[in-house]
């Protein structure tokens, strides 16, 4: 059994077309349907129901498919630990973050790990965290900093980082500025500027705000905290954002209120899947991120 054959036979059942998959792999359908012809000759079995118009997999095929995935994982861990013993101190991160999240937590961590780890690389993709939970899950990210609750939590490992609550933001001449505090249900009849919904906090603050007895009239959604808060300022509406965030706006455009009658925790983590193997830049990552989270306390 050829390990080349197994890659090709996942690729055509998870595209559920040979002329899909073989675009992916770079090889011509002819080439590509010969090596899955290749393997059910090995194996004796017939893999895909190659009748119907979609292709779909036999329940021989279901199962192999299973085993194939382990098979192409443990060769795949296989060639990390060798890269690793050959290339150390070498590799490349990919790293997901919320949009807010990299002006005042990670820059200074991302600037000591280069530069202790020069020839390692560092990608990063910054979009919503509902985005980024998928991405970890498709093994297109290493790790994502993502807002607690995350869906199948029990397949991570969950690295608390940033444990704060939301605060309101108003323009300063808003009728509640003067306050020190705010119920979520005296927002009723304010209009909320959010995140978009790929964002686990525009969930976090919808559900509040229906736990408190009323849906929020959104008035406009972004992925930028910054823009938002110019169309606060501009007086089109109110948000909420997390207490890092408040502290950098300019107290003379902007007044903050804590939420009282439920307090929102917004809980920043890192995590990273349990079954994929961690590389020598990967280690050392969790690492820096660990004792840098020491040096707060």
């Amino acid at each position: 059994m050829d390990l080349k054959h197994l890659n090709y036979f996942v690729a055509v059942a998870e595209a559920g077309s040979f002329t899909q998959a073989a675009r992916k792999l770079h090889v011509t359908q002819p080439s590509l349907s010969k090596m899955v012809r290749l393997l059910e000759e090995d194996l004796g079995v017939q893999l895909l129901d190659r009748s119907a118009k979609q292709i779909e997999l036999t329940d021989a095929g279901v199962s192999i498919l299973r085993s194939a995935k382990h098979i192409i994982q443990s060769f795949e861990d296989m060639s990390s630990e060798l890269e690793e013993v050959v290339t150390l101190k070498k590799g490349t991160l990919r790293l997901g973050i919320p949009p807010m999240v990299g002006s005042y937590f990670l820059p200074s961590i991302i600037e000591k790990f280069l530069t202790h780890y020069p020839q390692i690389r560092l990608q990063m993709i910054e979009q919503g965290g509902k985005s980024l939970e998928q991405d970890i899950l498709n093994g297109e990210l290493d790790f994502s900093m993502v807002i607690l609750p995350v869906k199948d939590v029990e397949r991570y490992h969950v690295l608390p980082c940033i444990n704060e609550n939301l605060r309101l933001v108003v323009h300063a001449e808003h009728k509640l500025a003067a306050q020190n505090t705010i119920e979520m249900i005296q927002l009723e009849s304010e209009p909320f500027i959010m995140f978009r919904q790929d964002f686990t906090i525009h969930h976090l603050i919808k559900e509040h705000c229906v736990a408190a007895g009323f849906e929020p009239k959104i008035v406009f959604e972004s992925s930028q905290w910054d823009f938002m808060t110019e169309m606060i300022a501009a007086k089109y509406g109110v948000t909420l954002l997390p207490e890092g965030i408040c502290r950098q706006l300019d107290p003379k455009r902007f007044a903050t209120l804590s939420v009282v009658q439920p307090a929102i925790p917004w809980q920043l983590s890192m995590i990273w899947r349990k079954d994929k193997y961690l590389s020598f830049a990967s280690r050392e990552w969790v690492r820096f991120i660990e004792a840098e989270l020491q040096k707060k306390k």
